[in-house]
């Protein structure tokens, strides 16, 4: 089934160039060379007639993984000023460029410095850039946030995630319990932050409450 496919797109690709793009004279010869090599790379190293064998997504563990946009979405909102910053720093991190990811977070602090959705981001790119371990600069971050906004769920829920990365399980399953006590039923989050909590139990060998 697959050299049906391919030579059908062959076809289709040389037919679409022969009269779409109208080659000059002789340059059909090349677009037939060029196809015919690329058939012949892929005889060379491709395997049509393997089955196809889906491998399932590892499962993250408690805090190692950028996987949680839709939690701060949640929390923060994603059509504001402050979004917009954050999603570009987080675009930046799932490309590696994590330095690139601090400058535009320091940036927006700058700009906006009571705005503590921008601060708690501050302290996301910076635990990033510190491969995940959490550092005085990323813990002064989200203490900001959490002092300009006290009731504001996400300060706690990510600066637990970081200590939870950083292995101060500890102090991050404290933290999230507080932030659960006063989380609402019916609160978006709350599944994902009592899953977080019991993750956190079960490492350090916690019975649950």
């Amino acid at each position: 089934m697959g050299w049906v496919i391919l030579l059908a797109f062959a076809a289709l690709v040389g037919g679409a160039l022969w009269w779409f793009g109208r080659l000059p004279k002789g340059g059909l010869e090349y677009v037939v060379a060029a196809l015919l090599l690329g058939i012949a790379g892929y005889a060379w190293q491709g395997h049509p007639d393997l089955p196809g064998s889906p491998v399932e997504p590892a499962t993250p563990d408690i805090g190692g993984e950028l996987a949680v946009t839709a939690e701060r979405r949640a929390m923060m909102g994603e059509f504001n000023g402050a979004a917009q910053y954050i999603d570009t720093s987080e675009a930046l991190i799932r490309n590696g460029s994590t330095a690139n990811a601090v400058a535009i977070m320091r940036s927006a602090t700058r700009k906006y410095p009571q705005n503590s959705d921008l601060w708690v981001g501050l302290g996301n790119a910076l635990v990033e850039h510190g491969g995940g371990a959490i550092n005085p600069a990323a813990q002064y971050a989200f203490q900001r946030a959490a002092s300009l906004s006290p009731q504001h769920p996400a300060p706690p829920f990510f600066f637990g995630l970081a200590l939870a990365r950083s292995g101060q399980l500890d102090q991050a399953a404290t933290i999230w319990r507080e932030l659960l006590a006063r989380t609402p039923p019916n609160a978006s989050w709350r599944a994902d932050l009592e899953k977080r909590i019991a993750q956190a139990d079960a490492e350090r060998g916690v019975a649950a409450p």
